[in-house]
């Protein structure tokens, strides 16, 4: 199975075992995964193959390999073998990936071709078998997998700023105080939609419209609160809070979501697009406001237009350059004020420059300390605290591992990611979220979900207010998270507290009723 030499499948009079790897992009895919199959089952029939094996990656991009769990599955199972198959039927090179760099396309397929596995595109016209020609067809068609994205990718673009020109919306939720409407193609009023509602014809268009008179009111008591009284946004955020309004998605406010509403153009009725590039699964780019595209006054405005851009000009103000000697100045004062200093009290102060800006400027926080006296010995902490969470990581793995197969079950940990198969029933990724402590005496905890790994439940553990041990866990289910990362406070709503665990017991628990049920 480890051999070197490309074994001449076909010569061979014995059935042929083979695996098949389906991919789509989309749920509205031409060639589902469904008629991929069909394919290359035909295919087999015909040359004498049996499909053993089959690996699916369904509405998942072709771009890069980060999220196509099956493929990744695929290459790990050739490379620790032995495997129970001979062969790899794909449908054509593009289903293997439309990746923007060929080679690395030529790179996943080698790795399996060097364990003695070959690679068959079987909807190809060419015969993968390693020729001159062979090669050279496949890597032409590598690249018009890449390019086809590529110009895809511009297409796409260019029809969503016609529409945004047009005054219709493109994707993302509308925000507190708005509502996303479906409109026909006459322009005629078809219903609001709900979060995650999307619409059904390609005839019909989405705009923002005007939400609850309470909702549109309480916007508008944002602005008077920062314009009218010179309230910032973190005592904003903490009215809001103690009054019980909740943001759109139903959660507390911050700082960071009053701003959104204090800059966001939309409260004024302009449609804005292309503020930040992610094409083709590349670098995530700020665009300078010469390349936004934009459409004023086509939604009715909830704010008025002179006191949304006098919130823009406090805001402008407070972000002017400062020079070195002011940036000490604020530093010092703060420093005399809070007796003490770290990048979270930077960060979180009002009118303070980022934490990020005094690095820049200075090449460290710790000269920008130095210059105002202070010596960061409380700073050094968080090197303790991070020490603690690389022991204590690994810890809590491996104590997961031990009582899972106690209980009769297997654990299978990806050595590179940690993340862990339980019964080959569900996955498992296991977090730590540190305790932050704001300037106003309350705790925050903030839980990064691992999206390229796509596990199914989230496990992320709770470090008490010295982050030196576990203060509970909360067990977060994908399907119910769809979010990059979440802000738990002290106390939480029942969305969150229904999955919070005084121990890992319950998930104990959750691993043997999977080994039982299989067993079943």
């Amino acid at each position: 199975m480890t051999s070197e030499v490309e074994p001449n499948v076909f010569d061979q009079p014995k059935r042929i075992r083979a695996a098949e790897y389906v991919r789509m992009s989309t749920e509205h895919q031409q060639y589902s995964t469904e008629n991929q199959a069909d394919k290359i089952r035909e295919y087999a029939v015909h040359r004498g193959m049996e499909i053993v094996r089959t690996y699916a990656d369904e509405g998942k991009s072709g771009l890069n390999i980060g999220g196509r769990l099956a493929l990744q599955q695929l290459i790990k199972d050739v490379e620790e073998g032995p495997v129970d198959f001979q062969i790899v039927l794909v449908y054509d090179v593009s289903r293997w990936g439309r990746f923007q760099d060929a080679d690395e396309a030529a790179f996943y397929e080698y790795k399996l071709k060097r364990k003695g596995i070959l690679v068959t595109y079987v909807a190809e016209q060419f015969e993968n078998d390693g020729s001159p020609v062979s090669t050279i067809v496949k890597g032409v068609k590598r690249a018009m997998a890449g390019e086809y994205s590529r110009e895809l990718s511009a297409k796409v673009f260019a029809g969503q700023c016609r529409l945004i020109e047009l005054g219709y919306r493109q994707g993302g939720p509308a925000g507190f105080g708005l509502r996303r409407t479906l409109i026909d193609q006459t322009g005629s009023i078809k219903t609001e939609l709900a979060r995650g509602e999307h619409k059904s014809l390609q005839t019909d268009r989405v705009i923002l419209m005007p939400g609850p008179e309470q909702e549109v009111e309480t916007v508008s008591q944002i602005y008077r609160w920062f314009v009218d009284e010179g309230i910032p946004e973190s005592e904003i955020a903490t009215r809001l809070n103690d009054k019980g309004v909740l943001t759109d998605l139903e959660r507390n406010w911050t700082r960071s979501t009053v701003r959104e509403v204090l800059s966001n153009e939309k409260y004024v009725g302009n449609n804005v697009y292309n503020r930040i590039s992610f094409k083709l699964k590349k670098h995530r780019i700020v665009n300078q406001p010469d390349m936004w595209i934009k459409k004023e006054g086509a939604f009715e405005a909830i704010v008025a237009p002179e006191v949304f851009y006098m919130a823009q000009g406090i805001i402008r103000a407070r972000a002017h350059r400062f020079s070195n000697q002011e940036l000490i100045e604020k530093l010092r004062k703060l420093y005399e004020h809070r007796g003490f200093l770290s990048g979270l009290i930077i960060d979180e102060a009002e009118g303070m420059p980022s934490a990020a800006a005094y690095i820049h400027r200075f090449g460290s926080l710790i000269r920008a300390y130095e210059a105002v006296g202070f010596t960061p010995d409380r700073d050094y902490r968080f090197l303790e605290v991070n020490k603690f969470l690389r022991k204590l990581h690994p810890e809590i793995i491996s104590q997961t591992e031990r009582e899972i197969v106690d209980l009769g079950g297997t654990v299978i940990r990806d050595p590179a990611t940690d993340l862990l198969r339980v019964n080959q029933d569900f996955s498992i990724s296991i977090v730590l979220a540190r305790c932050q402590t704001h300037d106003n005496g309350r705790h925050r905890w903030k839980v990064r979900f691992d999206t390229s790994l796509a596990p199914d439940i989230t496990v992320a553990v709770r470090l008490n207010q010295p982050n030196n041990a576990p203060l509970d866990y909360y067990l977060l289910p994908r399907l119910d998270f769809g979010l990059p990362r979440i802000s738990l406070a002290e106390h939480n709503g029942i969305e969150f507290e229904s999955y919070r665990f005084d121990s890992l017991d319950y998930l104990h628990g959750m691993a043997e009723l999977t080994r039982i049920r299989r067993a079943a």
